[in-house]
């Protein structure tokens, strides 16, 4: 059995078969992990998704920003831009069974034998791993009631609250949850969340801003694997932080890591005729 964790899909559909090919990744025998976003702004969205619910237990993923935000599109709380490409996902007759398989999905992946935990933007370094599963659990659980729509995708487009705080009522811990484990990029110094700044660390002008990743964390002995920051290109100057987001559909390339060996395989954007 082998373990391949694979960084921002974006609708680069064609780009991660020639990755699996290139691993011979069998369902039967592997799994593959996905960090999110999965869909928008390249244009196979519609065959990601068909691609991972097909493959079932052979493929865990954890929930994106753009996942989120097609809640929000579906309901008519957002508007697509047409940069994100979901016509055709939309227009499918499956969407509405896709939209509820995502709503199935969770914001944590954790693999207990490997020590290791997985979201799609990063995780709070004043969280211990007790405190994540259980803020992440709760989010989950709410996407699955019939209400979510008001519980969480019509209450979840503001930045606030930027910092936690255990005394947050329940509607600020789950925007709070889902800000840091689906937005995280940055930290101030005093722990606030920033999402102003998505350049790469080297960039930031501002002295009073740091990568999540930086910071003393109660969760320092896993390993971390994250994607969101195509702007990292997969640097973080530690092994156990593991930035998969390598801007595919920025024109760049898609990244598969091979937890067993450690081995990083990429594959160039294709052309599209």
């Amino acid at each position: 059995m082998a373990n391949y964790f694979v960084g921002d899909i974006h609708g680069c559909f064609s780009e991660l078969k020639k990755l699996l090919e290139t691993v011979d990744f069998n369902p039967s025998r592997d799994v593959l992990w996905s960090v999110g976003d999965l869909i928008a702004r390249g244009s196979e969205s519609l065959a990601t998704l068909r691609f991972f619910e097909h493959l079932d237990n052979a493929a865990r993923m954890v929930l994106g920003n753009h996942e989120l935000n097609l809640f929000g599109i579906n309901a008519g709380i957002r508007t697509p831009r047409p940069s994100c490409q979901l016509t055709e996902l939309i227009a499918s007759d499956d969407f509405p069974r896709l939209l509820e398989w995502l709503r199935l999905q969770p914001l944590l992946h954790e693999v207990p034998e490997h020590q290791l935990l997985m979201t799609h933007a990063g995780i709070p370094p004043q969280w211990d791993v007790d405190t994540l599963r259980q803020e992440a659990t709760r989010v989950s659980e709410a996407l699955k009631q019939p209400d979510y729509l008001d519980v969480i995708i019509s209450r979840m487009y503001t930045d606030a609250p930027e910092g936690w705080n255990p005394d947050l009522n329940h509607y600020e811990r789950i925007r709070y949850c889902i800000n840091a484990l689906t937005r995280i990029r940055f930290l101030y110094s005093d722990g606030r969340l920033d999402f102003a700044c998505k350049l790469p660390p080297e960039e930031c002008v501002d002295s009073d801003l740091k990568p999540w990743f930086l910071f003393p964390s109660k969760t320092d002995n896993y390993i971390k694997v994250f994607g969101h920051w195509a702007a990292l290109m997969g640097e973080t100057g530690n092994p156990k932080i593991q930035a998969l987001d390598t801007g595919c559909c920025w024109d760049q390339y898609l990244t598969l890591w091979h937890l067993e060996s450690n081995q990083k395989i990429t594959q160039k954007r294709l052309k599209k005729s």
